[in-house]
């Protein structure tokens, strides 16, 4: 599937602001599953733009705008071709033993994701080590989707993980953190990704960036798993990057001199076609 990206940041000011100084990390990735064709950053007003890689791997853009400005837009256009991959067979839970020590960062707590009975506490039996992966974590995607409402405003980046488990009501960072959290506890290696939805009107989230959960299975590798739609992350998911939680992969974050309190805006088109 190819896939036309357009994703635009904006930021107000009721007075004049200087030296911006933002990280930018919306430059699609490379691998196995998706191809970038193209990507350009615009920003407005002119900007010292430098980039590097990430710990994890992810190209991050650094934007500085030294001028006084009141406006501020920051657009990432892209194009990537997603392509089809093979899926996993049936993998019993003790295959994941020799794993862990390769993979413990993404076992251990984190401040979004922090150690916690969540099996327990969002009602997941533990399974046994005789149990199949694969068959498993399709189950779990399906009982977050089932368990909690997609709510947007419901929460924010800052919401912590027991109180959507209390509340029952966010958006994709928050069904991603939650399975997060059960998959580290139940000694699965999971990380949190970050990029777009191609919706067609029929999924959630696609309305700004997205996020799902990549799981390791052994002798396959690593497979996305949407909880907030209740599906793999196949071809209409285009990743940008992961991590351990979000704080690892936001899409734009900065600070800058002056301008007051800003107001934001954030827009996200995906075009693909078969």
């Amino acid at each position: 599937m190819r896939c036309e990206i357009r994703h635009t940041t904006e930021y107000h000011y009721p007075k004049p602001a200087w030296n911006s100084f933002n990280q930018v990390r919306l430059h699609p990735s490379n691998e196995t599953r998706q191809s970038v064709r193209l990507f350009h950053l615009n920003v407005t007003p002119d900007a010292e733009i430098t980039s590097h890689k990430d710990y994890f791997g992810a190209i991050v853009h650094h934007v500085h705008v030294h001028e006084h400005h009141r406006h501020l837009l920051i657009e990432a256009q892209a194009i990537v071709d997603t392509h089809a991959v093979t899926l996993p067979i049936s993998t019993p839970f003790s295959e994941l033993r020799p794993e862990r020590g390769r993979n413990s960062e993404f076992l251990v707590p984190s401040p979004r994701v922090p150690s916690g009975r969540w099996p327990e506490l969002f009602g997941v039996a533990r399974p046994g080590p005789d149990d199949d992966l694969p068959g498993f974590l399709l189950e779990l995607t399906s009982h977050l989707r089932r368990r909690f409402t997609y709510d947007p405003g419901a929460t924010d980046v800052r919401t912590p993980l027991a109180e959507f488990a209390q509340t029952g009501h966010g958006v994709c960072q928050d069904f991603t953190h939650a399975m997060l959290g059960i998959t580290r506890q139940l000694g699965i290696p999971a990380r949190y990704v970050s990029g777009y939805l191609y919706s067609g009107g029929e999924m959630r989230g696609a309305e700004a960036t997205h996020a799902w959960v990549e799981c390791l299975i052994p002798g396959y590798g690593w497979l996305g798993y949407d909880p907030t739609n209740d599906c793999l992350a196949l071809e209409k998911h285009i990743k940008i990057g992961h991590g351990r939680e979000y704080s690892d992969v936001s899409p734009v974050r900065g600070t800058y001199f002056g301008g007051g309190q800003g107001m934001l805006e954030v827009a996200v088109h995906v075009y693909a076609d078969q």
